[in-house]
């Protein structure tokens, strides 16, 4: 475990066109000198790298042509300055460098860092580097670097990913499309990235939340003039720990049908075990009533498992209807199964008008064209199913973008769109949200079924649907991180998640109280003082 760095991100969230307009205005419209940016990125970069690795061994400083590398020469400069041992390489040459990346470069000599150049090192001397450093410092690509990287930088993401070194990424992980997320061909897995001016979306979804490590975010004192520059965020981030407070707060004088009464379709043979899932998810995560519409078969395991959930088998779509009738949301599809079954279910609950949550089965009947008359629906996929809602080939074709890829189904099916994976992103049409958290123990079967679950009964507590599917994916992902400091990733299982449900509303209830009392304290003390 790498020491806390500061987790205070922004929420606006930028494409790397963006962040770089953003920089020319400054530049140009400010007047802040682009080399003064520079010098305040790698001030940044190295205080935030000592903050991590007080001792960071000997330093593998890796330069590009770009800023990033002006960037990272000037890493270098500093390093030497506190007495490190650096060895800094030149990716590329530096007759070829221009502008402020050149200025930083002969900063960097001026400082006496001893510059060597890759392609006069042979293969014995590179191992050497590589083998000796005690920490690497990647600033070799940056935003403006699109597609597959190239020779030699391919060669030296990997031997960076081989490395037992960890990585320090300037500004983004060399190879990431800061937009997207996506990795075309080798990308650098850091440890910590630090980056400037915008908050990239790219490196919160997709591969981004993998390769990037923990982010920190530097403005480099630009706040001032985001608002003038005239660019838009792409996205807003948001997490657990920033949501929490929104949970509604209960009154004392609160009863059952002040919180939703959730039917549940779901379970078709052999899938009982989703069933049962999403309806405990839903009973803990506060809805008034939840009601299981099952295979008959299913109906005493869940009775036995969740005695809170009233459980009841349907054979026929036509049983459904005075089921629905009773409802105020209904969530249909985990479990479903693509049989007459299934296809029956979810016929009743699409034409029933009913607020719903459509997720797993129902997701790939719904591509089959099954068609969603109302608009107050939330649909759940994860990227092999949003293949399937766009008519795309993959899984692959939908990580190339993902945003992107939201935002299409959002336009085809209408409704709120939850696209699941690393970086859940959130759209309705009007607003796109991309939430931090999350680990890879979640990558077991059974995780959406929860989410399923969470997001109905919390559709039935708040105002929209997007604040639903916000709440619930941040809390689902903050549950998991919970639950995974005992349980660890390899044996965390959707059961998990549910149990430490309790306990972070119980913290979230908590907090409101507290806010509640300060502010009738404040109230009486202002009373008080008249």
């Amino acid at each position: 475990m790498i020491p806390a760095v500061s987790r205070s991100l922004p929420e606006s969230l930028y494409s790397a066109d963006a962040v770089r307009a953003i920089d020319r205005y400054v530049i140009g419209q400010c007047q802040v000198p682009g080399f003064e940016l520079m010098q305040r990125a790698a001030s940044s970069v190295f205080r935030n790298m000592i903050k991590v690795w007080p001792e960071p061994g000997r330093l593998l400083v890796l330069c590009g042509a770009g800023n990033n590398g002006g960037d990272g020469y000037l890493v270098a400069a500093s390093a030497v300055r506190h007495g490190l041992d650096v060895d800094c390489v030149a990716v590329t040459d530096p007759e070829r460098l221009k502008g402020d990346a050149l200025k930083a470069y002969q900063a960097a000599v001026g400082d006496g860092v001893g510059v060597r150049l890759w392609r006069e090192l042979d293969e014995g001397a590179r191992a050497v580097l590589f083998a000796t450093a005690g920490l690497i410092v990647d600033g070799m690509l940056g935003t403006g670097v699109t597609g597959a990287p190239r020779a030699p930088f391919d060669d030296l993401i990997r031997r960076c990913n081989a490395s037992l070194a960890p990585v320090l990424a300037i500004d983004l992980p060399s190879g990431l499309d800061a937009t997207t997320g996506h990795a075309a061909g080798d990308v650098v897995r850091a440890v910590v990235t630090v980056t400037f001016i915008g908050l990239k979306t790219g490196l919160l979804t997709g591969q981004g939340s993998g390769c990037s490590g923990q982010v920190v975010f530097e403005s480099l004192e630009t706040e001032p003039f985001l608002d003038s520059c005239g660019e838009q965020p792409t996205a807003r981030r948001v997490d657990w720990w920033g949501l929490r407070s929104r949970l509604p707060v209960r009154s004392a004088a609160a009863h059952k049908g002040h919180f939703g009464h959730l039917l549940i379709v779901s379970g078709d043979r052999g899938f009982g075990g989703a069933a049962l899932l999403a309806a405990e998810a839903a009973i803990r995560s506060g809805a008034g009533l939840v009601t299981l519409a099952t295979r008959p078969e299913h109906v005493m395991p869940a009775l036995a498992r969740c005695p809170s959930v009233m459980a009841q088998g349907v054979i026929h779509g036509s049983e459904l209807v005075p089921m629905l009738s009773r409802a105020s949301i209904v969530v249909c599809g985990p479990g479903l199964g693509q049989s007459s079954w299934g296809q029956q279910m979810l016929q009743q609950v699409v034409t029933s008008g009913k607020p719903q949550v459509l997720d797993a089965d129902a997701l790939n009947l719904l591509s089959q064209r099954v068609p969603v008359t109302a608009n107050n629906h939330i649909l759940t996929p994860h990227p092999g199913e949003a293949a399937r809602l766009l008519g795309m080939t993959s899984a692959a074709d939908v990580e190339e973008d993902r945003v992107a890829a939201a935002i299409r189904i959002q336009q085809e099916y209408g409704g709120t769109v939850l696209l699941k994976g690393a970086g859940t992103v959130i759209t309705d049409g009007r607003e796109t949200i991309i939430i931090s958290g999350g680990n890879p123990g979640m990558a077991t079967g059974g995780m959406g079924d929860v989410l399923s679950g969470m997001i109905g009964s919390l559709l039935a507590q708040v105002a929209t649907p997007l604040e639903a599917a916000t709440l619930a994916a941040t809390l689902h992902l903050a549950c998991a991180d919970r639950a995974s400091e005992s349980k660890g990733y390899m044996g965390l299982i959707p059961t998990d998640v549910i149990d430490t449900l309790p306990l972070m509303l119980a913290e979230a209830e908590r907090l409101s109280e507290r806010r509640l009392r300060e502010g009738l304290q404040g109230i009486d003390d202002a009373v008080d003082g008249e």
